[in-house]
């Protein structure tokens, strides 16, 4: 008599491999911004000559803010776009949500990073502008890598069979 391996049990479908939920959500936010503090110090030290300490600090500020500017933003851009007569996230609403969000992040960084390292609104800006190139390749590499390792979130993982998706 064969016995039935547990992977050919039909009773409930295989749960998501990897982190989920909360838990993700958690050990995302903590491994990006840790890893990015980390990165941002040594460039802004590098970039502005001034010790890694003084840099730090700065870093922690701007991730600190960061993070405050995207819930309220977020929150904001969400308010607007629920009373919006066509609810689709096209090209061009994604184009307004991500220069939104940059602009308003700019406009509170910039005027920070120049009294903090004592430069001109010009210089800060240019140091903005390399965070954000920096933070594009950076949250690419990032969200890939955190896949790789901790799995797919369950959102990205196929229906399973005879299920059909959630309306976007």
């Amino acid at each position: 008599m064969a016995v039935p391996s547990a992977s050919s049990s039909p009773v409930s479908p295989p749960a998501a491999p990897g982190l989920q939920g909360v838990r993700r959500r958690v050990v995302y936010v903590a491994l990006y911004e840790a890893i990015a503090i980390a990165v941002a110090t040594l460039g802004l030290s590098v970039f502005t000559g001034q010790s890694a300490g003084h840099a730090g600090v700065v870093s922690v500020m701007a991730s600190a803010i960061a993070i405050v500017w995207n819930v309220a933003f977020n929150w904001a851009f969400e308010r607007w776009e629920s009373r919006q007569a066509s609810r689709h996230r096209t090209v061009g609403r994604r184009v307004v949500h991500a220069i939104g969000f940059e602009g308003g992040l700019a406009c509170v960084l910039v005027p920070v990073l120049a009294w903090w390292f004592g430069v001109s609104l010009w210089q800060a800006l240019l140091m903005d502008l390399g965070l954000l190139v920096f933070f594009l390749v950076y949250t690419f590499v990032f969200n890939w890598g955190f896949d790789r390792v901790f799995g797919l979130p369950a959102s990205a993982l196929a229906a399973p069979e005879g299920a059909t998706p959630a309306a976007a």
